[in-house]
């Protein structure tokens, strides 16, 4: 499931969101060469003045940079922005105790810097107290720098008190957030498996009830009939047969999250349905469905698992791709021998491209929650199955499953 999940989160990052990204980090990286090049005056004005080297001045603010660049979350951060808060601080320090001037700034670039890792650790560091930690230092560490100033120290460190809880809120704001998609995410998923399993449970009931009438109409002519006997025993095994996979399937949905079941039906007919329901009220679109796919016998489970598939990517277009000129639904074999029994049943759902797709703004197919995919995949994997939604060769969006076929497919593929 994670590969399917960073695969979508790939393809979730449209042309614009790359873009925003990207003009984002470019133009934080302008402010911060122009803080730099005003530290660099400012320092190299007190130099003049003092006469010796005091260039030293200058690591907190680089090792602030380089901790805020620094990839990834906890542990990196908790030690890239602790060593910039002891530099900080060490510098701090130094300089009230020193005799040499400080006229043109206190360090913009650490600032803005230590301002930036201050929102980082309040909204990514997951447990409580070192994230209270972490940003009490820095928030210190930034109120207390303009203390460097010979003259408006105190002044300057008051203002800066407000862009520091300002800080501080924003991270929990943005932590606060991500918690709620967690939460968002984990409701699906139990919700979920609490279907998965109440389907589970009729399948199963629908097995036990036939089991029941076999067994009894077994006893009823073994003396009459007793041909008929053999016949009637193979279908009471096949069907506890059934009826124990799906058991088995039925405990592990509620243990964790695995498994999917159905209710009798013609798929390919629901499907048909599906597609012509959606091309009455939205756009063209249709089905097309392989000869030895038709020929296949997928167990129910995989069968239901299909159905949301269909129904979830019709959705989708219709909520983000309205407009869209044609949309295709294709049904069909993928991987392995046609006899071999190690084929897979492989389900698209294609858009071509809309209006809405095509406008600089666009948003992914499924939205930017994304909480439909994500129980779409949770009922796809349940079954073995696998899910990919990508934008296609196109423009517009693809969302594939592929579902594993227990045993070999009948007869001969078109």
């Amino acid at each position: 499931m994670r590969n399917v999940r960073h695969a979508r989160d790939r393809d979730d990052q449209t042309p614009l969101s790359r873009l925003s990204r990207r003009t984002a980090l470019t133009a934080l990286t302008v402010v911060m060469a122009l803080l730099w090049l005003l530290d660099a005056a400012g320092i190299e004005g007190t130099a003049g003045l003092e006469g010796n080297s005091v260039w030293w001045r200058a690591v907190p603010g680089l090792m602030a940079a380089v901790a805020l660049l620094l990839p990834g979350r906890p542990p990196a951060l908790t030690w890239g922005a602790g060593a910039a808060v002891l530099a900080s601080w060490v510098t701090t320090l130094a300089l009230l105790t020193s005799v040499t001037p400080t006229f043109a700034g206190w360090g913009l670039l650490e600032t803005l810097c230590l301002l930036l890792l201050l929102v980082r650790a309040a909204k990514d560091m997951a447990q409580p107290w070192p994230a209270a930690a972490l940003s009490t230092a820095l928030g210190v560490a930034v109120i207390a720098a303009p203390m460097r100033l010979d003259e408006g120290g105190v002044v300057f460190s008051f203002l800066l008190t407000f862009p520091t809880g300002g800080a501080v809120g924003l991270g929990c704001y943005l932590r606060s957030l991500d918690e709620r998609r967690r939460r968002a995410v984990a409701d699906t998923r139990q919700s979920e498996r609490l279907e998965l399993a109440r389907e589970l449970h009729d399948f199963v009931a629908h097995h036990v009830t036939g089991i029941v009438v076999q067994a009894q109409a077994a006893r009823a002519i073994r003396d009459i009939a007793p041909e008929q006997v053999d016949p009637l025993l193979r279908s009471i095994e096949q069907a506890g047969s059934e009826t124990l996979q799906s058991m088995r399937k039925l405990v592990r949905v509620l243990r964790e999250d695995d498994a999917r079941a159905v209710r009798p039906g013609d798929l390919f007919a629901e499907l048909g349905e599906l597609v012509a329901a959606f091309a009455e009220r939205d756009a063209p679109a249709t089905l097309q469905v392989a000869a030895e796919a038709r020929q296949a016998r997928p167990d129910p489970e995989v069968e239901t698992s299909v159905r949301n598939v269909v129904r979830e990517g019709l959705t989708n277009v219709r909520r983000h791709a309205a407009g869209s000129p044609s949309v295709s639904v294709r049904v069909g074999l993928s991987g392995g021998d046609a006899g071999a029994g190690v084929r897979r049943l492989r389900v698209e759902v294609h858009n071509a491209p809309s209006p809405r797709q095509t406008a600089p703004n666009a948003e992914p197919l499924g939205g930017r929650g994304g909480l439909g995919l994500v129980g779409l995949t949770e009922r796809t994997e349940a079954v073995g199955g696998t899910l990919h939604a990508s934008r296609a060769e196109d423009g517009g969006w693809r969302l594939t499953a592929e579902f594993p076929l227990r045993g070999a497919v009948t007869g001969s593929p078109a």
